[in-house]
């Protein structure tokens, strides 16, 4: 039993879609400006979709996860769960995903959750096996959750503070998942993915991601222009969060000497920092998160 729990929750990949059931949260909190018994159901559904769609991914790239280090002891290339019972499981969580949202929060929430499943495993994940630059449309995927979280809290779809917000998330995705692929590079390659290595050199690729991390600092900066800070102390917050941000990235700007399959699983110097700027991103991400929900929920 714990084993094939152990497999659920690698399948659904549950340190990801957990964040998506925060983030919708968030879109909840900011439209409603309370916690209600009816956000369960946008909660709910939108992690069994998102849980849904994780364990499609698993079974779209089982051939690849077998070529790379980091994926090759995933359940379906390890052998632990055969690829149809993969199928399985991902149609049982979007089918029950698709009725808690069309039942319990509205035909819009729905429609907003299935697009999310639809561009993630027909679009973005097609289209990294061809396009090193997939990550930027795919990034869109992470703008969709606050926005299902949103509606159903009573907003409008396309109310300035949802779409501000849902801008910071598609941001923060861009350099999330560079910096993942720096850490990854020579496994990527070796699975047969195109990667930003091959158009850009080691250091042109971390000054990239350094902006993306200056404009996901900017952004956060410019919620409170969008009538989503009620209060000055979240404000501070908000400004302290984002010259922090600023202060971790700086460190990738270090980045210069070309990855090797041997380095990427050896804490250098060099993927110390990868590894800083990574974990500093989530994390900053979370604290927008928490300092919204506050903001949104005690100090309205």
């Amino acid at each position: 039993m714990i084993s094939q729990l152990k497999i659920l929750l690698e399948l659904t990949k549950i340190k990801i879609t957990s964040f998506v059931t925060v983030t919708t949260f968030l879109g909840y909190v900011l439209a409603s400006g309370e916690l209600s018994i009816k956000m369960i159901f946008p909660l709910l559904g939108t992690l069994f979709l998102a849980c849904g769609s994780a364990v499609f991914n698993h079974f779209q790239e089982r051939n690849v996860d077998s070529l790379m280090e980091r994926t090759k002891h995933r359940p379906i290339p390890s052998g632990r769960i055969s690829p149809i019972n993969s199928i399985k499981i991902a149609l049982i969580l979007s089918a029950c995903g698709s009725l808690i949202l069309i039942i319990g929060a509205g035909l819009l929430p729905f429609a907003l959750g299935i697009l999310a499943l639809i561009w993630y495993n027909l679009i973005y994940t097609p289209l990294k096996k061809r396009n090193p630059l997939a990550v930027i449309p795919g990034s869109l995927i992470g703008s969709i959750p606050p926005m299902i979280g949103w509606v159903s809290g009573g907003g409008n779809l396309f109310d300035s503070q949802i779409l501000i917000v849902a801008f910071f998330f598609f941001i923060w995705q861009i350099p999330h998942f560079w910096l993942l692929m720096l850490f990854f590079d020579s496994d990527y390659r070796k699975a047969g993915f195109p990667t930003l290595s091959q158009l850009f050199s080691r250091e042109q690729i971390s000054r990239i991601t350094f902006i993306w991390m200056i404009a996901l600092a900017t952004t956060c900066i410019g919620l409170p222009l969008f009538g989503i800070v009620n209060s000055n102390l979240i404000n501070i917050g908000l400004i302290l969060t984002a010259f922090w941000l600023i202060w971790k990235a700086v460190r990738i700007l270090k980045i210069s000497s070309p990855p090797s399959a041997a380095a990427d699983y050896v804490v250098t110097g060099e993927n110390y920092n990868l590894i800083y700027a990574f974990k500093g991103i989530n994390i900053f991400a979370l604290m927008v998160v928490i300092l919204l929900s506050i903001d949104n929920l005690m100090l309205k």
